[in-house]
């Protein structure tokens, strides 16, 4: 294939990469932005199959066939409650997969540089490699920590700024010394303390975040990953990764950004530790007075007579696989003549948009699914809020106590509303390992049980 031909199917792919980003923008034109992704991705990869670089098809074929096969069957068996973990781990795979690359990239010796030339290509594979080992490590610990592996509060050393900064430091003095190596043997140490500094910092900086900051986590690695994939592209002089690689670091960035302001923290806060860094609000406080229990009948007696139902989901829903029988309560009472919002955190579930997700899956209209600034003003005009497994995201104890881990988050003012029910299992905390005062409120009912037996209690009790 023409140097010529590939660059235009370059071209293309990257346009769709564009428009797939614009398409995941909105729910409404979700899949075709998923589609458009694909195309942009299959393009890419005969592109490069059949471009000059390759000469051993073989190797091609041996490494395709059982990546494609792994694929498919984790896309096919993962829950939906799991992507939050898949995406972490996958993550980790672009990690390695710069970390590999430049060390294969300096390591050829078919490649000579001289000069400035040599500067330019030891900085690409330095800097390459600390994004691609951080992410990567990093990534891990943000699997185990999805997968109740590794505990969700925030594991912090004494001293952990200072430490943090000695390894930077470090990083920096050694690549003054790898790019200065005038012979492989010199470089061999300052790259490999390097990449052990990496890994180390991905572990640390990860496992110092509390629970309720994993989405931002999420996001973040996201971000990570794609810079990893954009400084593979400039050691490989591949210009499609270069750009994509681009837009998703840029993209992910964003997003961690746009979800930092959203929970009223600053991104370097996050990085640095997030939530849950204090204790004097974390694990098993003192009960702040009694709960009252409900049941579903009598849950359903006040959505019927209610004219205003509001629903908060949250992470307890999509573990209880609970979110189409909320759909089936969400038409019946509509078909009733109750009119029935959905409110989501911007860090409600594991994930960026992942209740979104659970919710459009079930079939729950768009329209009727708002974000939480769009609603937050509404809960005194509600009748009836459900909290069906949500915790850190509706805890009033953000507002109200300076001395909780999670203080200064915005959240759902469930408590506004005439008479708020909460779907739990227990008493226990959320993720984040706060507990919340809203179970104790007066106008708070506590419908304890599983979250898809009760909901499908409720649609038999509203039919």
């Amino acid at each position: 294939m023409s140097s010529s031909l590939i660059n235009a199917f370059y071209l293309a792919a990257a346009m769709l990469f564009i428009l797939a980003l614009g398409g995941l923008s909105s729910n409404d034109n979700a899949k075709r932005g998923n589609l458009y992704g694909m195309l942009g991705m299959a393009l890419a990869i005969v592109a490069t199959v059949f471009s000059d670089v390759v000469t051993n098809y073989w190797v091609i074929v041996i490494c395709m066939i059982p990546g494609a096969i792994f694929g498919f069957i984790v896309a096919r068996r993962v829950k939906m409650t799991q992507m939050p973990q898949l995406v972490a781990i996958l993550h980790s795979l672009v990690g390695l997969a710069a970390v590999s690359v430049g060390y294969a990239t300096y390591l050829d010796p078919a490649l000579h540089f001289t000069g400035v030339e040599k500067t330019i290509h030891d900085l690409e594979v330095y800097i390459g490699i600390y994004i691609g080992g951080l992410t990567f490590s990093g990534s891990v610990i943000a699997f185990g920590k999805l997968s109740a592996m590794i505990t969700s509060k925030p594991v912090l050393l004494p001293a952990r700024h200072t430490l943090n900064l000695i390894m930077f430091i470090v990083v920096i003095v050694f690549g003054f010394k790898f790019v200065g190596a005038e012979s492989l043997d010199q470089a061999y140490l300052p790259l490999i303390v390097m990449t052990i500094l990496a890994l180390v910092f991905g572990v640390h900086m990860v496992i110092a975040i509390g629970g309720a900051d994993m989405p931002v986590v999420i996001s973040m690695l996201n971000s990570y990953s794609g810079w990893a994939a954009a400084a593979t592209g400039f050691m490989l002089s591949n210009d499609l990764l270069i750009v994509t690689g681009a837009l998703v670091g840029s993209s992910g960035a964003i997003l961690s950004y746009i979800m930092c302001r959203a929970m009223n923290r600053h991104f370097l806060s996050v990085i640095a530790g997030g939530f849950g860094t204090s204790s004097a609000a974390v694990g098993g406080g003192e009960e702040a007075g009694e709960v009252v229990e409900t049941s579903v009948e009598e849950v359903a007696t006040e959505l019927a007579k209610a004219k205003k139902v509001m629903i908060v989901p949250g992470y307890g829903m999509a573990m209880a696989q609970a979110q189409r029988a909320v759909a089936e309560v969400t038409r019946l009472l509509m078909g009733k003549g109750v009119h029935v919002n959905f409110g989501i955190h911007p860090v409600a579930g594991r994930m960026p948009g992942h209740m979104n997700v659970l919710l459009a899956e079930a079939k729950v209209p768009y329209d009727v699914v708002f974000e939480m600034d769009e609603v937050n003003d509404d809960f005194p005009n509600v009748d009836v809020t459900l909290v069906i497994g949500a915790n850190d995201t509706v805890n009033p104890a953000a507002l109200e106590d300076p001395g909780s881990p999670i203080s200064g988050m915005p959240v759902l003012e469930v408590w506004k509303s005439n008479i708020t029910v909460v779907l739990k299992r227990s008493m226990a905390t959320g993720y984040a390992g706060v507990e919340n005062p809203l179970f104790y409120k007066d106008n708070t009912r506590m419908l304890f049980g599983d979250a898809k037996s009760n909901m499908d209690e409720l649609v038999k009790a509203l039919t």
